[in-house]
């Protein structure tokens, strides 16, 4: 699986065919072509996609990532939040709110909000002739996101409130040390400013009169406010902070490969999703997820055969190498081929999960995404003065993407 950069990438100017190029976000891990292996310290890894997919849709795993320690201190009485559910009550859950992340739902109930938003972000670049493109981005999925979730009877300064609530930098709270007191202290105190400018005002409106939206079906669900907070934060993480990592990715593909980015420019709607869902492929925002088993299960071995992770075992599965598996996705994996013919596998291949587990936004994160590139790259004259400087949050392998600074001439295009 994989390869060197020089082997996958065609360059600027190749057809698709050939493919444009190749990932740009490098993350550490353990090399080999074996798509299973167990450590030294007893955690399986998992790169294969076949593998990987198998454990994700297994019913014999359960959530052991994502702050899933922290979630587990909740006192007994509040529910958690969906993503840290499994068996019956989580299938439960995600079959009631499947329509709200239904394609014909995202194109009816918010493009028109995607296009309002990005064409104000573009109109604000264009007249000011330089901004960061993750404000730009961090704008634009906060509005969706909110209009989802049914955040949009708060405080003015959620952007503000969410940039504190999720740092560049993560600390480790804890009650033994002054760094930890410190965390404590940040993170109870960024989650009352958003309970208290966002949450509260949007539950008290919508047991007022309901709409259609999470929150209110919460509502009806029998959510206390503190369980609502909790899966308000959890969609924020999903739907703002996810969708502003990719959109800077997909811009800085496109910007780097004068290729891709004619073929982007002339391709109608399904052709330009094609292309994000390839490089999200390549470039999934979080690149590892992790379960533990209940109970012994069973994966496929080499030459055919099968092996067998013991109950009690973690496994981390490590999307952005499963996605390059070649028996899947293809010949030249790690090149950006929009198109593809992938055995078994749709686009973008692992990078929203699969299974229970799945992540429902895709269509939402693809189409605005588009929505905004798509304008963004209609700007004569736009350019990329600077690119992103790439972090980590290395508990979930997910990239932070900060400081790509876009220009364009005052007046250009209008």
């Amino acid at each position: 699986m994989g390869g060197e950069p020089g082997e996958f990438g065609a360059g600027a100017g190749a057809g698709a065919d050939e493919g444009f190029g190749f990932r740009r976000i490098e993350r550490d891990g353990t090399a080999g072509e074996c798509p299973v292996v167990r450590g030294d310290d007893g955690v399986w890894e998992i790169r294969g996609y076949e593998e990987a997919r198998t454990v994700l849709r297994s019913t014999a795993t359960v959530q052991a990532g994502l702050g899933i320690e922290m979630v587990e201190k909740l006192p007994k009485g509040v529910r958690r939040p969906v993503l840290y559910r499994d068996g019956p009550e989580h299938r439960e859950h995600r079959r009631q709110t499947a329509r709200f992340f239904t394609p014909r739902r995202v194109d009816e109930h918010y493009r028109e909000i995607m296009v309002r938003v990005a064409q104000a972000r573009i109109d604000r670049l264009r007249a000011d002739g330089r901004a960061r493109l993750s404000d730009l981005s961090f704008d634009l999925a906060i509005e969706v996101a909110c209009a989802v979730i049914g955040l949009t009877d708060g405080r003015p300064g959620i952007k503000e409130r969410l940039e504190r609530f999720f740092p560049e930098r993560f600390g480790t709270p804890g009650l033994t040390s002054w760094h930890g007191l410190h965390w404590t202290l940040r993170q109870n105190t960024n989650w009352l400013r958003v309970y208290l400018g966002d949450v509260r005002p949007a539950v008290r409106a919508r047991r007022r009169v309901r709409r259609d939206d999470l929150i209110s079906h919460l509502i009806d669900d029998g959510c206390s406010n503190t369980e609502i907070l909790g899966e308000c934060l959890t969609f924020a993480a999903a739907g703002m902070v996810t969708t502003r990592e990719f959109i800077g990715a997909a811009a800085w593909h496109l910007f780097s490969d004068a290729g891709l980015l004619a073929h982007y420019r002339a391709a109608d709607e399904p052709g330009r999703l094609a292309v994000l869902g390839e490089i999200l492929r390549l470039e999934p925002v979080v690149g590892r997820l992790s379960r533990r088993t209940t109970e012994p299960l069973e994966l496929p071995g080499a030459d055919g055969g099968r092996l067998t992770v013991p109950a009690g075992d973690r496994i981390d599965i490590l999307l952005d190498r499963a996605n390059a598996d070649e028996r899947t996705v293809g010949a030249r994996p790690g090149c950006l081929r929009p198109g593809r013919a992938m055995k078994g596998a749709g686009v973008p291949g692992l990078a929203f999960g699969d299974g229970p587990h799945k992540c429902p936004g895709l269509h939402i994160a693809l189409l605005e995404t588009d929505v905004f590139l798509s304008r963004l790259f209609a700007l004569p004259g736009v350019r990329m003065a600077s690119p992103p400087t790439v972090g980590f949050i290395e508990a979930i392998g997910s990239y932070e993407l900060r400081h790509c600074v876009l220009e364009v001439n005052t007046g250009d295009g209008g």
